[in-house]
């Protein structure tokens, strides 16, 4: 990761002294003479804006990564995991954008005549307003407390990239900085003439009139492929959107979580990948991404979806969660499904040690990988490479527990019967509980099945020790690539994944994977 971004910041720091210097050359001297240094710092973060915006479109082109990870996994692991940073990107791309932004506009404004007049009757300055009005509401929508408490605000002015993008592509049509042309320079050199200025085209002097002309403009080659890149991207967004699916299932479980189960014909998965899904009756613009949690092997694809927002709320409402009776299969709201997509899931069973840890309904693309599991030995499917999985939930509430535990149950009873029950050692954390339910834990302590999850296996109350879960994991097996699957908090990311780098040793390494949407 490191190594790709040092990569994008080299070449953003080769664009910004390449352009800064052809602009310090003698074809600019007389408009050099007019705009000062000015000239210079502009040109130089407007080829840096022309290279990031080639870029942010990119790494939001779900279909086109999903086809390179597919493509690149075989022969490369890591660069697969690059692609699932893709959003991650994104935001440094978009950083870049609002940075080189600013470092034009202060050059600008400080140097320029009379930036009023520049701003409203040029081209360049009325699609330079419209570009930095939407980039400025782009970009303070897109802050975490915005996208999380608010996110249909986020949702619609991200499409204002649209307005952003055909600013940009006819922000040069003005030809607004000019520099002397070939022939002029020819006649009118200003290492002879420029202090001549008073006598330029006077009889009897060498020294003609100096002409000018503008670039053309260069912005649209940086950016059209990635526009029609793009385009493509939602036309074959817009044929799956048109597919029918049909919900066959839905189940209310606690702490407000819904379950689908639908069918959609060609539909074909891997484990932990994602889908995104549009209810034309809650929103006709919004789709939201959501793992999915079924494996492979069964005949239908679901979805968990916790209802925490709006269009959580609407959805829930639109499936009969809020009403007692059953509700009637052709009353079930009608579904747009996009996907699935590749996330860093999918990677599980290519390691023969595998950590998965899931916090909350984080715990869902594992919910995949399990069933997955459970498929293949009622199969006896020879060909699992994975012999080991350590899998840890941490929860803040009993209630999370009860629609993930029947899955844990069944593979506890098949991994017994198939004296199999090393295979997976899962590990179960509350993290937050009530006075009156501690008491009932207390008493049931004792009981052959925990009180929580009616599993063998005792929950464990507080969070892991992960210092100490990785020096055992990592004593145990000694000389393997043990593959840390997450699904949850970017604190919790931040500590495993220096957990990976401080454990990983001469022998033993630990290898993190993060699901990114």
């Amino acid at each position: 990761v490191l190594g790709c971004n040092l990569v994008w910041l080299g070449i953003n720091a080769y664009l910004f002294v390449q352009f800064y210097m052809n602009f310090l050359t003698e074809r600019w001297f007389y408009t050099r003479v007019l705009l000062g240094d000015a000239l210079s710092w502009a040109r130089a973060p407007a080829a840096c804006l022309n290279f990031n915006c080639m870029l942010i479109l990119l790494p939001v082109c779900r279909n086109l990564l999903s086809f390179l990870r597919g493509s690149i996994q075989c022969c490369s692991r890591t660069a697969a995991r690059q692609l699932d940073r893709n959003i991650t990107f994104h935001k440094l791309v978009a950083y870049m954008i609002a940075f080189h932004t600013g470092t034009l506009l202060t050059y600008l404004v400080w140097f320029t005549f009379n930036p009023t007049i520049v701003m409203f009757t040029t081209i360049a300055g009325l699609t330079g307003v419209v570009i930095t009005l939407a980039l400025i509401l782009i970009i303070t929508s897109s802050m975490e407390v915005i996208r999380r408490s608010y996110f249909e605000v986020f949702w619609y002015t991200h499409h204002l990239f649209i307005i952003f993008f055909i600013g940009l592509v006819f922000h040069g049509f003005g030809r607004i900085v000019r520099g002397q042309t070939a022939t002029s320079l020819l006649e009118n050199k200003p290492s002879q003439c420029a202090d001549l200025f008073e006598s330029w085209g006077e009889n009897g002097t060498f020294c003609p009139k100096p002409e000018f002309a503008g670039n053309p403009p260069m912005t649209w080659k940086w950016v059209v492929g990635p526009m029609i890149l793009y385009v493509c991207e939602r036309l074959v967004r817009f044929y799956r959107s048109q597919q029918k699916v049909v919900i066959t299932k839905v189940v209310m479980h606690p702490s407000k979580t819904l379950e689908l189960q639908m069918k959609r014909k060609g539909f074909r998965m891997e484990v932990g990948q994602y889908v995104f899904m549009q209810c034309p009756c809650v929103s006709q613009l919004e789709w939201h991404p959501f793992t999915l949690t079924s494996a492979p092997e069964e005949d239908h694809f679901s979805v968990h979806i916790r209802i925490v927002g709006d269009w959580t709320q609407g959805l829930y409402e639109a499936c009969g969660g809020d009403k007692n009776e059953t509700q009637e299969a052709w009353k079930l709201p009608k579904m747009a499904i996009d996907g699935p997509f590749g996330t860093a899931s999918e990677d599980v069973f290519g390691y023969e040690v595998v950590m998965l840890v899931g916090a909350g309904i984080g715990v869902t693309p594992f919910a995949s990988v399990l069933k997955s599991v459970w498929y293949k030995h009622i199969q006896e499917n020879q060909n699992v490479f994975t012999k080991k999985i350590y899998f840890y939930w941490l929860c803040p509430e009993t209630q999370a527990f009860e629609w993930f535990a029947d899955l844990l149950q069944s593979l506890e009873g098949q991994m017994t019967e198939k004296g199999m029950v090393d295979f997976l050692s899962y590990n179960i954390y509350l993290t937050r509980w009530k006075e009156t339910e501690a008491a009932h834990f207390r008493v049931h302590h004792e009981a052959e099945n925990d009180p929580i999850t009616g599993l063998k296996q005792k929950t464990l109350y507080g969070k892991p020790n992960w210092d100490n879960e990785f020096t055992t994991i990592g004593t145990k097996h000694p000389e393997k690539k043990v593959g840390v699957f997450l699904c949850g908090p970017t604190q919790l990311a931040d500590v495993l994944e220096k957990q990976c780098l401080s454990h990983s040793e001469a022998g033993v390494k630990f290898i993190f994977n993060k699901e990114n949407f």
